[in-house]
């Protein structure tokens, strides 16, 4: 009998220390370095168990060539870029790896939060591009971040740890998760809403750490950013699709949201015709000086890095080793 297979379809390049430690004496483990789902085919078929990232989708199409896969492990929190129902009717488990960066976005959602609530990124901007006054009038006006209303949408792992990290600094928090089991707002010391009508009103701040899905595309959008008050700031550091970017374009040249930090977009790496970015990229407009983004990065530590492609080969190996896959999604 062959050695397994496991295939590493995209993100990771050689080479593959992590993988090769806990899979080398079990299986051969490659690397496609692919961009699309369009370059898997005649490389993934015969592999055993599959391990994806966020550069490309693995769809029906797909799945229906596999061979003999066991597993496929979407190493992230998300998996909203794979066929779930379609894996299932094959009998491939589809897990997660939910636990790997838990603390690297929450702090990275609290850093975007200080930078534009203390005008730090609206202030460097301009100051590099000497369009403002070395004075701290050009940011006018700043509120304190004591009391000041935070809204996080989706209180699981990562939002219950920005939840934490914001109490600290004396933020109100405030959540809307309908899944969230009773009385977790009281074991943290939040607040909780029963729906996105009553939460976006009292917040300042909204951030996203929900799954993309049916019910969460868009879910930020031109009605829900009208809930907000004026001169509110958004940070997503969720899924792209969660928010309608077109919208969040509109509410920053009308000064409805006075900043919006985004690690994540519905299309990434944009195209350079997509109207935020090349508002974004361009001085002189509100968008330059009011949005900061970030290329899908706000998981990333050295140990978050490790920690998802270690938890990832670890569950490959469990099935290897005929024992049952961890998180499964499907």
């Amino acid at each position: 009998m062959p050695r397994p297979l496991v295939v590493v379809t995209d993100f990771i390049r050689p080479p593959l220390d992590h993988e090769e430690r806990i899979l080398g004496d079990r299986a051969d483990v490659v690397a496609l370095e692919a961009f699309s789902e369009d370059e898997l085919v005649g490389r993934i078929e015969h592999a055993d168990a599959i391990m994806m990232y966020h550069f490309l989708s693995i769809s029906r199409r797909t799945i229906e060539r596999l061979e003999r896969c066991r597993i496929i492990v979407r190493c992230g929190v998300g998996f909203d870029n794979v066929d779930r129902a379609a894996a299932r009717e094959r009998g491939i488990a589809v897990a997660n790896v939910p636990d790997y960066g838990t603390e690297e976005v929450a702090d990275s959602a609290l850093a975007m939060i200080l930078a534009m609530t203390r005008g730090v990124a609206f202030m460097n901007t301009r100051l590099q591009l000497r369009q403002g006054p070395w004075i701290y009038e050009q940011v006018r006006p700043l509120e304190r971040l004591r009391g000041m209303g935070l809204g996080i949408v989706g209180l699981g792992r990562i939002g219950t740890a920005l939840a934490l990290r914001a109490k600290a600094v004396g933020m109100a928090v405030s959540f809307y998760d309908p899944y969230a089991v009773d009385g977790l707002d009281k074991a943290l010391g939040v607040t909780r809403c029963d729906s996105l009508e009553e939460l976006l009103p009292r917040v300042r701040v909204l951030s996203l750490h929900c799954p993309r899905s049916a019910e969460t595309q868009h879910l930020v959008n031109a009605r829900t950013l009208a809930l907000l008050p004026r001169g509110a700031f958004l940070v997503n550091t969720a899924r792209g699709g969660c928010v309608d970017a077109g919208a969040v374009l509109a509410a920053i040249d009308s000064g409805q949201l006075r900043g919006a930090a985004l690690d994540v977009l519905e299309e990434e790496p944009p195209p350079d015709d997509d109207p935020l970015i090349a508002a974004w990229r361009t001085p002189g407009t509100a968008a330059h000086d009011r949005v900061i983004v970030n290329p899908h990065a706000a998981f990333y530590s050295e140990q978050g890095l490790a920690d998802m492609r270690i938890k990832g080969s670890t569950n490959i190996r469990r099935v290897l080793d005929g024992q049952p896959p961890r998180n499964v999604v499907n």
